[in-house]
């Protein structure tokens, strides 16, 4: 059985992995952590600091202020983690990497399976494409949500600028007096309402246009995500994944 220690238990996210959660019969959350005192069926802890119970694996839905305390914890009690948020600034990336070296971390910049295979299809087509057309990328997402552009847009933006041959640059939206020059790349955040999260990738050419949409309609998705993350990473060596590796 594998052990799960949820970090932000009580949040929109959390509380879904928790309903999931019981559709698994190979792993169970034995404890988590939030600072909400809420019900959940499970022992809630205020911090990781006042946690006792033993994990295998640690998945974090918070926010990037928690990052340092879960690496080390996972350091010090030997478990592997995954990161489901967003937001990460480019000092928290390095120290991710830094800690893979030593413990196995899964980190994705979103966690349904379809918009990763969304990911991989731009990889393999973006470099075919750019010659002929211009590329726009619209994220939307409900009004709570913080980061923008989304860490879901900027995946999809930064694999399609490593799989260019040419040198591009990301324009985040417009205004003013100016053409658009081809070798940049568009992306454009819509917040509002209860939006759970649409991506939509936008190749414009001469006299044709071709639209590839991601929609989550549920945050399920990305709970269901998380815990196959959890299931992969079970008894995993150290290192950095990513759901690239999950779907190979």
């Amino acid at each position: 059985m594998i052990r799960v220690l949820l970090n932000g238990c009580n949040g929109r996210m959390g509380k879904v992995i928790t309903q999931i959660s019981s559709n698994y019969s190979d792993l169970s959350i034995v404890a988590g952590i939030d600072s909400k005192k809420e019900a959940a069926p499970f022992k809630v802890f205020s911090s990781l600091e006042d946690c006792d119970a033993e994990a295998d694996i640690i998945v974090d839905f918070s926010s990037p202020s928690a990052l340092s305390s879960l690496l080390h914890y996972s350091k010090t009690h030997n478990c592997a983690l995954v990161l489901c948020t967003t937001g990460y600034s480019k000092e928290d990336i390095i120290k991710i990497e830094e800690y893979s070296r030593d413990i196995p971390i899964f980190r994705s910049a979103n966690m349904s399976i379809g918009i990763n295979v969304v990911n991989k299809l731009l990889k393999d087509i973006s470099a075919f494409l750019f010659k002929d057309f211009d590329i726009e990328i619209i994220e939307k997402h409900h009004n709570q949500k913080l980061d923008a552009p989304s860490g879901t847009a900027l995946l999809l933006a930064n694999t399609i600028k490593s799989s260019l041959p040419e040198e591009t640059l990301f324009v985040h939206g417009r205004e003013g007096i100016s053409k658009r020059h081809h070798k940049e790349i568009g992306i454009h955040a819509v917040r509002g309402g209860s939006i759970v999260g649409e991506h939509q990738v936008i190749f414009a050419g001469l006299g044709e246009t071709i639209e590839i949409k991601h929609s989550a309609l549920s945050r399920e998705v990305f709970a269901a995500g998380a815990l196959k993350a959890c299931q992969f990473m079970y008894n995993k060596p150290a290192g950095l994944y990513s759901m690239e590796n999950m779907l190979e």
